[in-house]
C-alpha cells in the first residue's frame, strides 16, 4: 500500500469517526507528534486522544483539502468543523456548545513493509481553536488588551530582575551586565568572524537576556570561561554552544558542584557566611561540557590569552594588542564582594582565592603589560592610571588599626564609668566596618 493510499484510508476513517479502522493504520509504537504540544504512542495513545475528541465534538467532520505524496511520505492539508456539545470534556474543559472551524496539516511517514504509519507530524493553530472555544480572548477585545497589559508588566518585571544591560565598550566588544539588583555580573561578547565569542558566562538567570542580546548582535559560536566559578559558568549550559577553558579549570567546569574546595566562608563577615552558601547554588547552571582548552599565548577572537592564576588555578584573561583592552574575569574586583559597593581595584577576597599571593603576582603581570582599559568579571572598568591602580591592588595594604573609644562621663554614683574603654577590632579584609546586608555579592 502506498503512502497516498494509507493517508486516504486514515482520514476517511477519521471523517466517519471509525476509531478501529483509523487506529489500524498505525504501526505499534509509532509516534503521532502534535508539534509544540504532545506526542501520542500508537495504538493506545492515538485511540484515547480521538475517543476523547469525538466524545467532546460528536459532529466533528474531517475533510481532505490537499494530499501530496512522494515515496514513503504523504502531506495532508485538512479542515474540520464541529460543536463542543459533549457529553465528554476535552482536555479538562467542560462542553460549552461552541462551534469550531479549523485547518491543519499532517505529514505522515509510512512503512514500505506493511503500508502503516510509522510517524506523523501534525500542525494545528491551537491558539485559534482556543479562541473559538472561548478559552482565549478575541485579538481586539478589551479582555485581550488587559491580558496584554499584564503580560507586558510581567515581562518588564522579569527584565528588571533577570535582564541584561548591553553596552559597546570597544570596537567589536560588548559588555552584558546582569544580576539583581545592581547588575554587577559582567559577560562579554566579542565579534569573531561571522559570529560572536562570549567571554565568561555570568549566572544562570542571565541566560535568556544573554541570548536575546546576542540575537541582536550575531550568533554566539563559542564560550570561553575566564574561570569555572558558579557565577562565571552560570548560563553556559543553557546556550548550547561549545565551551572552552584553561586546562586547570576543566575539572571544576565539568563538576556538578557549585563550590570550589578551597573556598573558606569562615573568612567572610557573618552576613557573607549566611548568604553565599545559598546564593552560589542559585547562580549556578550546573556542569559544563568542555569542548577544548585555551592557555597562555593562544589567540581568541583577536585577543591573546594570558594565564592569570591565583583567584582560581586556571584563571585567564584576554588582551588585545591593537587597543590594549584587557578582559580579566576575577583577576581584580572593582566592587566589594560582600556589599556590592564600588571600590578601588583590589585583589579578590581571600575567602574565594586559591592562592592570594599568586593572585597578586598575576595582577602585577597584567600591570607590566600596560593595558589601557581593564574590564573585570564584576563592576566597572579601570581606565585611569591603569598600571598604577593595578600595582596598588597587588600590594598588601596595612591592616586597619583597632579603634579605641572612650566612653562619655558616667552619671554621678556610677563607679569607673568615666575611664571605661571599648576596643573595636578591624573589619575582615575586604569588608566595610559598617557593611549593610549584601545586595549583589560576587565571588
Amino acid at each position: 500500500m502506498s503512502a497516498s493510499d494509507t493517508a486516504e484510508r486514515y482520514f476517511a476513517a477519521l471523517a466517519r469517526q471509525d476509531l478501529d479502522t483509523a487506529v489500524a493504520c498505525w504501526r505499534p509504537g509509532a509516534v503521532d507528534r502534535f508539534v509544540g504540544q504532545q506526542e501520542l504512542i500508537a495504538p493506545d495513545g492515538v485511540r484515547r486522544y480521538f475517543a476523547e475528541l469525538f466524545a467532546a465534538f460528536p459532529d466533528l467532520r474531517f475533510q481532505v483539502l490537499e494530499l501530496t505524496a512522494s515515496g514513503g511520505r504523504a502531506a495532508v492539508r485538512w479542515s474540520a468543523t464541529g460543536t463542543f456539545a459533549g457529553p465528554g470534556a476535552f482536555q479538562g474543559f467542560v462542553a460549552n456548545g461552541a462551534r469550531i472551524a479549523m485547518e491543519g496539516c499532517d505529514v505522515l511517514t509510512v512503512s514500505e513493509d506493511d503500508g502503516r504509519i510509522e510517524r506523523n507530524h501534525a500542525y494545528l493553530d491551537t491558539a485559534g481553536v482556543a479562541r473559538q472555544l472561548g478559552f482565549l480572548p478575541a485579538p481586539d477585545s478589551p479582555l485581550a488588551a488587559r491580558v496584554t497589559k499584564l503580560v507586558n508588566a510581567r515581562t518588564r518585571a522579569r527584565a528588571r530582575i533577570h535582564g541584561v544591560e548591553t553596552e559597546r565598550i570597544a570596537q567589536g566588544v560588548w559588555v552584558l551586565r546582569g544580576g539583581f539588583p545592581k547588575k554587577t555580573m559582567n559577560v562579554y561578547l566579542i565579534a569573531d568572524g561571522d559570529g560572536l565569542t562570549m567571554f565568561d558566562a555570568g549566572i544562570s538567570a542571565m541566560a535568556d537576556g544573554v541570548a536575546a542580546a546576542a540575537a541582536r548582535l550575531g550568533e554566539i559560536t563559542r564560550i570561553v570561561l575566564g574561570h569555572a566559578d558558579a557565577d562565571h559558568r552560570g548560563c553556559a549550559p543553557a546556550l548550547g554552544v561549545p565551551v572552552y577553558c584553561h586546562p586547570a579549570e576543566r575539572a571544576a567546569a565539568e563538576s556538578d558542584a557549585p563550590f570550589r574546595p578551597y573556598w573558606d566562608f569562615a573568612k567572610l563577615t557573618p552576613q557573607g557566611r549566611l548568604l553565599y552558601p545559598r546564593l552560589l547554588p542559585s547562580w549556578d547552571g550546573g556542569a559544563v561540557k568542555i569542548a577544548g582548552t585555551v592557555q597562555e599565548g593562544d589567540e581568541v577572537a583577536g585577543f591573546r590569552v594570558i594565564d592569570l592564576p591565583g583567584h582560581a588555578p586556571g584563571l585567564i584573561g584576554l588582551l588585545r594588542e591593537s587597543d590594549r583592552l584587557a578582559l580579566v574575569s576575577d583577576l581584580i574586583y572593582t566592587i566589594d564582594s560582600q556589599t556590592g559597593r564600588d571600590q578601588l581595584p583590589d585583589v579578590p577576597h581571600p575567602a574565594f582565592n586559591h592562592d592570594t599571593e599568586r593572585a597578586r603576582g598575576s595582577i602585577r603581570k597584567l600591570a607590566a603589560l600596560q593595558p589601557a582599559v581593564v574590564w573585570a568579571g564584576h563592576g566597572k572598568p579601570v581606565s585611569n592610571e591603569v598600571a598604577f591602580q593595578l600595582e596598588r591592588a597587588a600590594t598588601p595594604q596595612p591592616p586597619v588599626p583597632a579603634v579605641t573609644a572612650t566612653a562619655p562621663s558616667a552619671p554621678p554614683g556610677t563607679a569607673d564609668a568615666a575611664t571605661a574603654t571599648a576596643t573595636v577590632p578591624p573589619p575582615p579584609p575586604g569588608a566595610s566596618a559598617t557593611a549593610p546586608l549584601p545586595t549583589t555579592p560576587t565571588t
